[in-house]
């Protein structure tokens, strides 16, 4: 397994109802749930995203995107926003050549 999990044992069931084999068998999923729901930590030696998106609209903390070719982490303090752009004008300007 990637992340050295060590998969809980799930026991053979027996012929007949038994309340502790249950028991066990809910055990063992409650174990395996756990290891799932936990990401872990990540080493890795070579990794490629493909498709990442350009703003941290709607990512989580700790999730990645690419902003003119950087790969960024979402920051509170520091967002990037999407479709944020800005145009204005003061006056006018006249320009003549003699």
């Amino acid at each position: 397994m990637s992340r050295n999990l060590v998969l809980p044992f799930f026991p053979v069931a027996p012929p007949d109802y038994n309340q502790q084999y249950l028991e066990e068998v809910v055990r063992s999923f409650a174990v395996y749930l756990e290891q799932m729901q936990n990401p872990g930590e990540g080493r890795n030696t070579f990794s490629v995203f493909t498709n990442l998106q350009t703003d941290d609209s709607g990512l989580e903390p700790g999730a990645i995107f690419n902003h003119d070719g950087y790969v960024r982490v979402p920051l509170a303090h520091s967002p990037y926003v999407r479709g944020s752009q800005a145009t204005g004008a003061v006056g006018t300007v006249t320009v003549s050549t003699p």
